[in-house]
């Protein structure tokens, strides 16, 4: 891009708005916003969005997202007044479960720099004088909730008009009530917009047309999963309570509110209340039929995304409503409709480049909450390359293709809008769509009982109940305590026997959902050299573990490189994201130097994996594999072609649970034959089938690090304990002088292992660090270590905290002694795995 490239933003709502504001004021100037609507009543989302912004999330990027865009709205004002009203978020418990539910909100609050606290019932009165002070209809009452006074009301549409008043003095052109009619490109980049009134020429179109994107994803040809779904809103008449209380007529003073044991929200709108209810059944929008309104015709109540109101669909709660707020009694619903809002398959929004049209870029599905940070982080994407922000869980390619299908985008999305406020174990595995994708091992996997998860719609076994009779031949040092309810959902004492028979005989791991990328051709070793940090110039048969770093050195993705010919190498990476990085990469490569072409290829479904590991490894293979597989026949991180009973099977000298073994590849026909040649071979030697959660066990033991839960893009190589992955006067690779500054710089942070001091407390990520008494960090992975006998999590701390030092890990509002720990806990000499 040239210093200030020609960009069309389309969409004047208040991300488009925002991201047009982020770009002037870093100075971009040659910016032009293209809106269907009229300026300023757009029609769109954020014309009757409620304007809640509730901070906390389980995801840092998100609360992250919203405290910036609390600040910015604060920060944007005429008169003296600003764009937010900071009156402070109370969500509700009215059952046991919502309490502690809160509590561990209070924690992802606390983790994430965000104040709150616990409140009893008396206090939520005072903060909210019209709440029912006894019993509620079916014998429940208000127990306590989570009150983060920061949090408050958004004045979406009067901040649209403010940047767009604000934009424009920087330069920016707006045009309203302009229609895109399809977007051009050449040379698959884009070259310009087409309108009702002409062409805007283009060096970077931004897609932020809230649930109209998919349908300009389509002009491209591009598959953006998001569905339009229809929410209700109603405000009531004058409430008499509320009278003379707030000065302006949408006015508020009180604590945005949150009912979610019955599915409800509520705010002030001066002497009225409104209500937004997810009670209903899930109303998909169909697009071809949504009411096109004229500029002429547009008005606060009629807009395209303000619909019908269905009284039928909210007459159920509107007793839960005045059951809550007795003094809803006097009042009636007034103003009422459905409007449309933007959801997707996992709730998050969508952002990032297409892949195969540079420079159309989508930042679609987000809400007025995190609507200023999702158009920070836009900007400083296309301005810098690399956001401060995470962005991997908002990645517009973080998708498998099933699962940008329409009935997949559809049934997910609309499950999302049902679950929205459930109290969500971390570990929750949707109902519906499963068994999607499926290793060839499934069928075997079934007859031994496993218990599965899904990840990325892949069923990936968590345990196995034919292993359940082991837990009686359990010696007692392997044995671990009982969990408490939460930490004990989706799992199993099982996970102990797996990990005891991995540890002192062997187990079959499925690793197949392991994405596997081939790369070959006569450009692909420069691809992989300029991009990674490892030297993978190596001879055909070497394996390096490296990174894939941002521009800015931060940790984009950890990756596996195999080189299996001169021009053949098999990757292993961590989502669809890092796929469409190397093959967009590969495409760049070979444009600039037709000679170094380099083919990318997405080979996990037509593949399949197993680990085979532990001490007796080497006795299984044996039996059914006459290839040498010594240290001195295959040492550690290499890899050759061997034959499985009479199958081909790559062997990769890795172990991801610490254990001497290998990573065995084959073509996805052969795969049953192959798991059934091993688990025959293993009986007599003790060998088991083992799931993910003796696995997780195991590699935490081993300090191995999860991109993505350990380290993100915001981290880098060194603080993360990742140095060794960078290849020692490697030089040139994407990153690598951004790296070399940061390797200079004294560290703030680090990522450090601690063990829990009781030996029983078992956490599960994301809870606050304290030390000194002061929340200084936060857990990523945790998992009970059965081989070192006690709980294990892995945290960013201060750098200056030391191995010895004590910590209290903060779970369900207790805090939990904890030890700073010297890493790895097991095989520090690396004897086992290299044995």
């Amino acid at each position: 891009m040239t210093a200030s490239p020609r960009v069309v933003i389309i969409g004047a709502g208040i991300v488009g708005t925002n991201l047009a504001d982020e770009l002037a004021s870093r100075g971009w100037t040659n910016i032009t916003v293209v809106e269907q609507g009229p300026l300023g009543l757009a029609g769109g989302s954020t014309s009757h969005a409620p304007g809640l912004v509730f901070q906390t999330n389980p995801s840092k990027t998100m609360t992250e997202f919203a405290t910036y865009t609390v600040n910015k709205l604060l920060s944007l004002s005429t008169d003296g007044v600003s764009c937010f009203n900071q009156v402070g978020g109370l969500e509700l418990a009215t059952t046991e479960a919502r309490l502690e539910d809160l509590k561990r909100k209070l924690g992802y609050a606390t983790s994430w720099g965000v104040d709150g606290r616990i409140i009893d019932a008396d206090e939520c009165e005072k903060h909210w004088p019209l709440l029912n002070p006894g019993s509620l209809a079916d014998g429940r009452q208000v127990l306590g909730g989570l009150f983060v006074p920061s949090d408050g009301l958004a004045s979406a549409a009067r901040a649209v008009q403010l940047l767009i008043a604000k934009a424009r003095a920087a330069g920016v052109t707006f045009r309203g009530s302009t229609t895109v009619t399809g977007v051009e490109q050449a040379g698959g980049k884009v070259t310009g917009v087409q309108t009702s009134d002409g062409v805007i020429p283009a060096d970077v179109v931004v897609s932020c047309a809230g649930f109209w994107g998919r349908e300009l994803g389509k002009m491209v040809g591009l598959s953006v999963p998001l569905l339009p779904l229809a929410h209700q809103y109603v405000k009531t008449t004058p409430v008499d309570a509320l009278n003379g209380v707030n000065d302006l007529p949408n006015g508020a003073s009180k604590p945005i509110l949150r009912y979610q044991d019955r599915d409800l929200y509520f705010r002030e709108h001066g002497n009225r209340i409104g209500i937004g209810s997810y009670a209903h059944k899930p109303m998909p929008v169909d697009m071809d039929r949504l009411p096109r309104v004229g500029a002429d015709e547009m008005s606060d109540h009629r807009m395209p995304s303000r619909l019908d109101f269905t009284l039928e669909d909210f007459a159920p709660v509107w007793e839960d409503c005045q059951d809550l707020l007795p003094a809803l009694h006097q009042a009636q619903i007034n103003d009422a409709f459905n409007g449309i809002f933007s959801f997707t398959p996992d709730g998050g929004p969508l952002m990032g480049e297409a892949p195969d049209l540079s420079g159309f870029f989508v930042a679609e599905a987000v809400w007025v909450t995190h609507s200023a940070g999702v158009a920070k982080a836009m900007a400083e994407l296309l301005v810098t390359g690399h956001p401060e922000t995470d962005l991997h869980g908002c990645e517009l390619t973080r998708f498998e293709k099933v699962q940008t299908s329409d009935s997949y985008v559809s049934e997910t999305s609309q499950q999302n809008f049902v679950e929205i406020y459930d109290v969500m174990h971390p570990l929750q595995p949707r109902e519906s769509p499963r068994d999607l994708r499926v290793s060839p091992f499934n069928v075997r996997q079934k007859e031994l009982g496993a218990f599965f998860l899904e990840s990325a719609a892949w069923e990936r076994p968590h345990w196995f109940e034919a292993n359940r009779g082991l837990l009686a031949e359990l010696p007692g040092e392997w044995r671990a305590p009982e969990r408490d309810g939460w930490a004990a959902m989706f799992h199993s004492p099982i996970s102990a026997a797996e990990a005891w028979k991995t540890r002192t005989a062997v187990g079959l791991y499925d690793m197949t959902p392991l994405k596997r990328l081939s790369v070959t051709g006569p450009g692909a070793q420069s691809l992989l050299h300029r991009l990674s940090t490892g030297n993978i110039a190596k001879k055909p048969g070497a394996v390096t573990y490296c990174l894939l770093l941002e521009h800015d050195g931060g940790i984009r993705s950890d990756v596996t490189v195999a080189r299996l010919t001169e021009e053949e190498f098999q990757l292993g990476v961590n989502s669809n994201v890092d796929f469409d990085y190397l093959r967009v990469e590969a495409r760049r490569q070979s444009a600039a130097d037709p000679a170094q072409w380099a083919h990318v290829t997405d080979i996990t479904g037509s593949t399949c994996c197993i680990g085979l590991w532990g001490p007796l490894a080497r006795e299984v293979i044996g039996k059914v594999s006459a290839d040498d597989l010594t240290n001195d026949g295959l040492k550690y991180f290499r890899t050759k072609e061997i034959t499985v009973g009479g199958i081909p099977v790559t062997a990769m000298r890795l172990s991801y649970v610490g254990e001497l073994g290998w990573e065995l590849y084959t073509t996805a026909e052969y795969g049953l034959k192959l798991w059934d040649l091993l688990f025959e071979a293993g009986q007599e030697h003790g060998i088991v089938a083992a799931g993910r959660g003796a696995f997780n066990s195991m590699r935490l033991e081993k300090g191995y690090r999860l991109w993505g839960t350990d380290m993100t893009s915001e981290h880098h190589p060194y603080e993360s304990g990742l140095g060794f992955s960078v290849a020692k006067d490697k030089t040139g690779f994407v990153g690598a002088e951004a790296l070399a500054a940061r390797k200079e710089q004294p560290a703030t942070r680090a990522l450090r292992c601690l063990t829990v001091d009781d030996g029983t407390s078992v956490v599960l990520g994301k809870e606050p660090v304290y030390v000194g008494g002061e929340a200084v960090g936060y857990v990523t992975s945790a998992a009970y270590g059965y081989t070192v006998h006690k709980p294990i999590a892995y945290a960013w701390l201060p750098a200056g905290v030391e191995t010895g030092d004590a910590v209290e890990i903060e779970y369900f509002g207790k805090r939990v002694a904890a030890t700073v720990s010297a890493e790895p806990l097991v095989d520090p000499g690396m004897e086992r795995i290299r044995g």
